[in-house]
């Protein structure tokens, strides 16, 4: 069992046992007034320009521990000064130490549009990404069949929400691209080994057609390499353990966004 399958499984276990104590019929009502809150996330990300989509990260199975003595409000606030386009909230609690209250606090603290980054695999968990305040999900192809993809996608959909579709090879792009994605993530991070080859990006990003918004993921930290990618046609860069490690928050993602 390789790390993605371990996560998977854990989260179907975690999903059923939420279920149990508040039903998809209370979670759809108690979700149902966010419609009316959400933020524009695909439009945060089109403007001219790479934006930069700014991670907050406890940990991860690849680096373990990423920061003690920073809060997320800290986090949070930071990023929105340096300049992030939009906000990514790991809500993924046993392997990145995240949870939903995690989400709803950085919605209390920011105005940016946020992205629920988590293991979706339940419309369940759509519901509750719109409850607890995000604006966007991650579906990651890797992760589900294409039937589950696309009800997860249209689920978002019609509630209003922006769904960041995740890729690793010329495949799982095809299957994402027959969802009717607008949003897609090339991830140059493998799931199953971990292992990072950012030549990834730069290969799939071509084939994603005009129109739709593309999204880098993993391996990037520095200017320069945003610079390589805005010249590659792509939109925006998602950062996340980078932007933990550095001592001054502000100032490293004003780095990136100047």
């Amino acid at each position: 069992m390789n790390v993605l399958e371990r996560i998977v499984g854990a989260t179907r276990e975690e999903v059923a046992r939420r279920r149990q104590t508040t039903s998809l019929d209370e979670l759809r009502a108690a979700a149902a007034p966010g419609r009316a809150a959400l933020r524009p996330f695909a439009d945060a990300l089109a403007r001219p320009g790479i934006s930069l989509i700014a991670e907050h990260k406890r940990r991860s199975p690849s680096a373990g521990l990423i920061r003690e003595g920073v809060s997320l409000e800290e986090v949070v606030s930071a990023y929105e000064r340096g300049g992030a386009a939009a906000l990514s909230i790991l809500t993924e609690g046993p392997s990145f130490g995240g949870s939903l209250d995690d989400l709803r606090a950085a919605r209390a603290l920011s105005t940016l549009p946020l992205l629920r980054k988590d293991f979706v695999i339940d419309i369940y968990q759509v519901h509750e990404a719109l409850a607890a305040g995000a604006d966007a999900i991650l579906l990651i192809v890797a992760a589900l069949t294409p039937a589950e993809l696309a009800e997860l996608h249209d689920e978002a959909r019609a509630l209003g929400l922006a769904a960041l579709i995740e890729v690793h090879d010329a495949d799982e792009l095809h299957i994402a691209l027959a969802t009717g994605a607008q949003l897609i993530g090339i991830n140059n991070r493998d799931l199953g080994t971990l292992e990072v080859d950012t030549a990834r990006i730069f290969e799939l990003a071509p084939h994603v057609p005009g129109g739709v918004i593309v999204v880098a993921e993993s391996g990037f930290s520095r200017r320069g390499e945003l610079d390589r990618l805005q010249e590659a046609g792509v939109d925006a860069v998602l950062v996340g353990e980078a932007l933990m490690r550095s001592p001054d928050l502000e100032a490293a993602v004003r780095t990136l966004t100047r």
